[in-house]
């Protein structure tokens, strides 16, 4: 065939969010604009960039509030975007803005994860490099790593994992890697997955009355992870792992929305985590008449702000010992 054919010959299209051509090519559509770091004029956060790794393409964005007593250590949240493990990134306006509105309203610093994206770097990419960004955080538990802010100002003894969608998914299996292996030098306080991105091979609550999404969603799994199972995959479906409540004990936090096709994913999730005997702390929200990741799509919302203010509170509100 004709390169210039095959150029154009479409393989999946995924719009409005990426398309894959026959030669190879992967065309994102949303969330491949770059904002650069800067001191945002609405909130005081600051933000810059780090690479972690040259060899493997790893960066961060990191986010620090404005300070009020420099002598205080703050929380910090490590947090993974979403985008089906194939779309958008750490330095697009969506999580930008999003990232320095909530450690505004938390109070924290925060490192965003640029890991490597499907299809080009399928599974387990994604986690092998979110693991990695935590190793490299890790590394600076005695005040002596590379990046001064995390030195400074970020309380390693206080660490939260966050993400939406696929973010989530990720969140999940780096507090399970966590509670398998610990990592010295991160004591993890809490794990945020909203709207997480799960799926199984029986169709559960509202999933039943969507075949094209179910369809779709195993489409994009697939494309993610060639190697795959299948949707009960434990990388998909948690709830097939028989070790999954080996996840590290701590308090975990899971944000639905009504509308989502993944909600009752999430609220099977909270129920099954809490009759699994796991001694961790689980806790869910539900965002009435909203449907998946709408936080982000429409920030200034009412819902969106309850949701800010829900995950600021769990990050600021320690347990009693």
């Amino acid at each position: 065939m004709d390169p210039a054919a095959m150029e154009k010959e479409l393989v999946h299209d995924f719009s409005p969010f990426f398309r894959i051509y026959k030669e190879g090519r992967v065309e994102r559509l949303m969330g491949t604009e770059f904002i650069p770091t800067s001191v945002d004029p609405k909130t005081g956060v600051e933000s810059k960039d780090v690479v972690v790794s040259p060899k493997i393409g790893l960066s961060v964005r990191l986010y620090a509030p404005k300070l009020h007593n420099r002598n205080q250590k703050l929380p910090l949240l490590v947090y993974f975007h979403g985008g089906a493990f194939c779309f958008m990134s750490p330095f697009c306006a969506i999580y930008h803005n999003y990232l320095n509105t909530l450690v505004h309203e938390a109070n924290v610093v925060a490192v965003s994860v640029e890991y490597r994206r499907a299809p080009e770097h399928p599974l387990p990419a994604a986690y092998d490099d979110s693991w990695t960004a935590l190793k490299w955080i890790a590394s600076h538990v005695n005040g002596d790593g590379p990046e001064d802010w995390l030195n400074f100002l970020a309380d390693l003894d206080n660490v939260y994992l966050g993400g939406e969608s696929a973010g989530g998914n990720i969140s999940h299996h780096m507090g399970l890697r966590y509670g398998k292996q610990k990592l010295e030098g991160l004591k993890l306080a809490g794990i945020i997955l909203v709207h997480p991105y799960f799926g199984g091979n029986e169709p559960i609550g509202a999933e039943a009355n969507d075949l094209e999404k179910i369809e779709f969603t195993e489409m994009l799994w697939r494309l993610a992870c060639p190697e795959t199972t299948g949707r009960d995959d434990p990388l998909f479906n948690p709830l097939a792992d028989p070790n999954w409540a080996s996840l590290e004990n701590t308090r975990v936090l899971v944000c639905v929305a009504e509308k989502d096709f993944y909600r009752d994913r999430g609220w099977c999730y909270f129920e099954k985590l809490k009759e699994s005997g796991w001694e961790g702390v689980v806790e869910i929200m539900e965002s009435k008449g909203e449907d998946h990741t709408f936080h982000l799509m429409n920030p200034t919302s009412e819902k969106a702000l309850d949701l800010l203010k829900q995950i600021a509170s769990f990050i600021n509100t320690r347990p009693k010992a």
